[in-house]
């Protein structure tokens, strides 16, 4: 517990710090465009609230905490999506698979919390719009549905585990992956916005370069191996190893969420700059990088 007070205090402290300068910045170059970086900002502040009350309060907050997360994610989600009124009653259906996927978890039923979404969701979600109105439709809506669950509920429930799985380091786990993955994505974007030349994939995003995933993989990973010993049981080749594997997932994480944004919002720039404050923006690569690290971790050590 003191190990999480004391980060989550510094990185408050940086935070704040970072904010003053940011602001006085701000005023000396009035006609300079910082909206992207003022929203990251107050995302940041709003993500620390959520990792503080689920990593210093006991697990039935952590739980509750993070079973909001997920469901503003997919609300987020589901808006970027073209609907008939014939999809309301399969995006009901997903709704309600939140409260009980956080249920297993609750009772610590692992079996049933890793193949709930992937298996019995996935069998069962076409039903609502088979018994609802024609088949135009139907695999666009059902399979948009089912990656929206994947991403947004199955991936990010994993966080909520960790404690489940765990209670004496499950807390400074999830702070140690999220303090990581936070890291990686913040110099990965100030990097390539200001550095970094060679776009990854310029169709989809070009706000991520080569510059910026090389330059975010060191200093993650370097960051990795300093902070591991004070807030994880890991020893010191997955300290480091656990600095590229966070990187990378986060990585692929933001860039998939990148492409699927874009491809369900072709021909609505509009929608598309108003998801630019979306949550759903800081928590993307949070969907790869955490049932990433928690199977990686739970096969190789026995605390899992």
């Amino acid at each position: 517990m003191f190990a999480s007070l004391l980060t989550l205090s510094i990185i408050a402290l940086g935070l704040s710090i970072f904010s003053i300068i940011f602001a006085v910045v701000k005023r000396s170059q009035p006609k300079r465009d910082f909206s992207g970086i003022s929203l990251r900002i107050k995302t940041w502040w709003g993500m620390l609230g959520v990792f503080s009350l689920a990593t210093l309060f006991n697990p039935t907050v952590s739980l509750l905490s993070l079973m909001v997360l997920c469901f503003f994610s997919l609300k987020e989600y589901f808006s970027m999506i073209r609907t008939r009124k014939a999809d309301r009653r399969i995006f009901l259906w997903a709704y309600l698979s939140i409260p009980l996927q956080f249920y297993w978890i609750y009772i610590g039923w692992y079996g049933m919390f890793i193949v709930f979404i992937p298996v019995y969701v996935f069998l069962f979600l076409p039903l609502p719009r088979l018994l609802g109105k024609g088949t135009a439709g139907f695999l666009r809506s059902v399979s948009s549905t089912q990656w929206g669950l994947m991403l947004m509920v199955f991936g990010l429930s994993h966080l909520a585990y960790y404690q489940q799985a765990n209670s004496t380091y499950g807390a400074n786990l999830v702070l140690f992956l999220v303090v990581l993955t936070q890291l990686n994505d913040v110099i990965q974007y100030v990097i390539s916005m200001y550095i970094g030349k060679r776009k990854v994939v310029p169709s989809s995003n070009s706000n991520i370069t080569w510059e910026g995933f090389l330059i975010s993989l060191v200093i993650t990973t370097g960051v990795s191996y300093s902070i591991y010993p004070y807030l994880t049981p890991l020893d010191q080749t997955f300290g480091i190893l656990s600095g590229v594997l966070i990187s990378v997932s986060g990585f692929l994480g933001s860039l998939t969420i990148s492409v699927l944004k874009r491809d369900l919002l072709i021909g609505n720039k509009e929608k598309l700059e108003q998801l630019k404050d979306a949550y759903l923006n800081r928590v993307d690569s949070l969907t790869y990088t955490s049932p990433v690290f928690f199977h990686v971790i739970r096969y190789f050590f026995d605390f899992m």
